[in-house]
């Protein structure tokens, strides 16, 4: 299988869209995961320096040997330097641009509800982990799809090297998540209009974080609704999708992933054609939530 374009051009130009059919997705839980896939969601966490699972990739550990050879061959480049360097420019890029979409100030609102300073501080520091823990999966997300459509980055040798110390933010937040079964009508019924506004087939880990504060969450999701409807919002997460894979196309490879072993892994899991379309979905749904979250930001850091 080869990819869009030309194979010679590394991971190649794969369009975004929302797969159609939606694919079946099967998350494995964390709280489910024993023994060897337990320690890979730990090594997992700890390199990408993040307190949380991703769905993307809990997704993809549904297919075990897929999911093996995807980290056995990605976790030398996460642990690297050059790929902090991406994820950090990406992130950047992402949050300067979103400053044009003109977020509406969110803090006098707060305080008029009752929200002291530490109740805002909280939120912020939950939302600045999202906003530095999205962008490694957003990364993982276009590797993975590109590969798996017969796409190639760097080269089989390729040194990298590590990155010392931390690069997550120095925050100390509870990851407690608001799951629909927890919450009440009001939170229930944005939650669904956040999935019928956005084409969600489920509610991002981001969105049940922040509804922890229920109030809040209404108000921010308020001013973002009108603004995911617009072309210009929609266009951003369609460059954020197009930098995200031309720093993915300059990233050394000192794991040696390879199309052929990454497609030879999933098919003793399942057809391909059943995986593709997982892959698909998130590198389509991730360059759209990076954006939302770098909008949350934004509100609470506008003056007003």
């Amino acid at each position: 299988m080869t990819i869009a374009g030309n194979p010679s051009t590394g991971l190649g130009t794969p369009p975004r869209h929302l797969p159609n059919p939606l694919p079946a997705i099967r998350p494995l839980p964390e709280y489910a995961a024993e023994g060897e896939l337990a320690a890979r969601y730990g090594d997992m966490k700890a390199v990408l320096q993040v307190p949380w699972m991703g769905v993307v990739t809990m997704a993809f550990a549904h297919y075990p040997n897929f999911f093996g050879e995807l980290w056995r061959g990605l976790r030398p480049l996460c642990a690297s330097q050059p790929f902090v360097a991406a994820v950090r420019e990406l992130r950047a890029y992402c949050e300067d641009e979103v400053e044009n979409l003109g977020p509406p100030a969110i803090n006098a609102r707060l305080a008029e509800a009752g929200y002291g300073a530490r109740e805002v501080d909280n939120i912020r520091a939950m939302i600045e982990i999202f906003s530095h823990g999205n962008f490694p999966y957003l990364m993982i997300a276009t590797l993975t799809r590109s590969l798996l459509l017969g796409g190639s980055f760097g080269q089989a040798g390729d040194t990298a090297a590590a990155f010392e110390g931390r690069h997550a933010p120095d925050v100390s937040q509870p990851f407690l998540l608001m799951e629909r079964h927890h919450a009440d009508g009001p939170t229930q019924a944005v939650y669904d209009d956040i999935m019928a506004t956005l084409g969600l087939p489920f509610v991002n880990t981001d969105y049940r974080a922040l509804a922890r504060w229920p109030s809040f969450f209404a108000l921010a999701w308020g001013d973002l609704k009108p603004s995911a409807q617009t072309a210009a919002h929609k266009a951003l997460a369609n460059r954020v999708y197009d930098r995200a894979l031309a720093l993915a196309n300059g990233l050394p490879n000192p794991g040696g992933l390879n199309a052929e072993a990454l497609q030879a892994a999933a098919q003793q899991d399942a057809p391909l054609g059943e995986i593709l379309p997982v892959t698909e979905l998130f590198h389509y749904l991730l360059p759209q939530l990076v954006v939302n979250v770098a909008f949350f930001r934004a509100q609470l850091q506008a003056s007003g």
